[in-house]
């Protein structure tokens, strides 16, 4: 590459990034499957001196192959004028091939080392090798830099080079410029001016959809696709695009325009899939926007689309946190008619749903049916239960879930038993609460302190009571006072 600057020091226009020390964790020290060859010339680069690499390179009696090169240059992103150097001697030895060209018009450019990269495409064109991608490679250097109006200049000039300018070079610029933080109004800007002359496809509108889309322009979005909708109709081709307005939407929380659009996609056949439903479910969860998460499940359910037990998951939790207990019902019925079974997350979300707003009743009878389907209450919302059943004057109940969490060898069983005592001492059973508190003790159940003043202002409210305690008392400190 006779042409590309070999000067280390020349000045550039846009100050290089800082170029890590050899003992900086190199790239080809850190990739695996590098093979030796290319180790070894790594190596050589990131340890000498740039004025002494061609002096070193000439005594290693190294033949790269085209291979050899391709990973030399792909490990050598961070050394871009020892790469250069790398690239000349082994285009002396074999000619390069059009993949290493473009890997070095890519490392130059990366590097914003951008007249060297000119040098080298002028080399590229001479040798006939030059090609969309290697201008594809300086768009995305370009805008990296922030350099949007010289990505555009090197758009204008390419005819020059003999590279036609079509519609995939206008969308790679497009795409370019579009990556980049707030640029999609630029992006737009050249799309006017460009769209006279080569007519826009589906990726040219999807493009510039999801930079609107990152960006959150609602307006913006709406224009562009009703500029779509025109130029290249409806098809199924472009759903990335609807796709990417759908989320402008949602995240706008314009849900009844989205829900008006998911309407026409669907008389176009082209209604997205349950990737975009996934997602705007997920941002309204997020949200918690139970609303319009249940208007957006409603077009996805009657669109015919089976959500997955992760969705039905998340709209339950939604659900079940804002005490739309009856809502998160139906969608347990509905979900086993479409052959999505609940699991243990499911119930426990209702059976915590339940709990926390004292459904009695409900709290009971849906325990039963957890248990009959395999799927029990987790350890705290047995707690809690017990807790809420107590407080609500159900105390059979409570017992009922005490008396399975000891059948089944639920553990550690320490939070409910304590919680268990404290409810039978508020009812003033004491008998049971002693008989109860000595089972745990045969169990090995830890007993609070706290649960144990409860007991003893409990008890010592009948004479006949205190002996009682006292015995309670001596044992409970043998065993966990010792």
């Amino acid at each position: 590459m006779d042409t590309v600057s070999e000067n280390p020091n020349k000045p550039q226009k846009i100050k290089q990034p800082t170029i890590p020390k050899p003992n900086e964790f190199p790239s080809h020290l850190t990739t695996p499957n590098v093979s030796p060859t290319a180790r070894a010339l790594c190596d050589l680069l990131t340890r000498t001196s740039p004025l002494e690499i061609e002096t070193a390179l000439q005594s290693s009696n190294v033949h790269p192959s085209a291979d050899c090169v391709i990973e030399v240059i792909k490990l050598s992103y961070n050394y871009p004028h020892s790469a250069v150097k790398f690239f000349r001697w082994a285009g002396r030895l074999s000619r390069h091939s059009a993949y290493s060209w473009n890997l070095m018009v890519d490392l130059l450019g990366k590097n914003q080392l951008f007249e060297p990269m000119w040098d080298a495409i002028r080399s590229m064109k001479q040798e006939c090798v030059l090609s969309l991608p290697t201008f594809v490679s300086v768009f995305e250097s370009y805008c990296t830099a922030g350099r949007f109006s010289e990505a555009i200049m090197s758009f204008d000039v390419m005819d020059r080079y003999g590279i036609k300018e079509d519609v995939v070079a206008v969308n790679s610029l497009i795409s370019a410029m579009c990556r980049e933080e707030n640029q999609t109004c630029a992006a737009l800007d050249f799309f006017e001016r460009i769209k006279g002359k080569i007519a826009p496809d589906g990726d040219t509108f999807a493009i510039l959809l999801e930079g609107w889309e990152k960006e959150g322009n609602a307006a913006k979005a709406k224009s562009t696709l009703g500029e779509m909708v025109v130029r290249v109709g409806w098809s199924q081709m472009n759903r990335s695009g609807y796709d990417a307005f759908l989320m402008t939407l949602v995240r706008a929380l314009q849900i009844d325009e989205a829900v008006k659009f998911l309407k026409v996609m669907k008389d176009h056949n082209c209604f997205p899939g349950l990737k975009f439903f996934t997602n705007a479910l997920d941002i309204l969860i997020k949200r918690n926007d139970v609303v319009n998460a249940i208007s957006m499940w409603d077009v996805m359910a009657g669109s015919g689309l089976v959500p997955n037990l992760i969705m039905y998951n998340a709209l339950i939790g939604l659900l079940c946190n804002n005490a739309e207990i009856d809502y998160a019902f139906r969608l347990l019925d509905e979900m086993v008619l479409q052959g999505t079974f609940p699991d243990s997350l499911t119930y426990n979300m209702i059976f915590e749903c339940l709990v926390r707003n004292k459904k009695v009743r409900e709290t009971e009878r849906f325990f039963v049916e957890m248990i009959k389907n395999e799927l029990p209450p987790t350890l705290s919302n047995c707690t809690a239960a017990i807790k809420m059943l107590f407080d609500c004057d159900d105390p059979e109940t409570a017992y009922e879930i005490w008396t399975y969490m000891v059948e089944n060898h639920v553990k550690p069983l320490d939070e409910s038993a304590n919680a268990l005592l404290v409810g039978l001492c508020k009812l003033g059973r004491l008998s049971e609460t002693r008989r109860t508190a000595e089972d745990m003790m045969d169990r090995r159940i830890k007993i609070y302190e706290s649960t144990m003043e409860r007991l003893k202002y409990a008890f010592h409210k009948s004479r006949s009571g205190r002996d009682k305690y006292d015995s309670l008392s001596r044992r409970w400190k043998a065993q966990f006072k010792s």
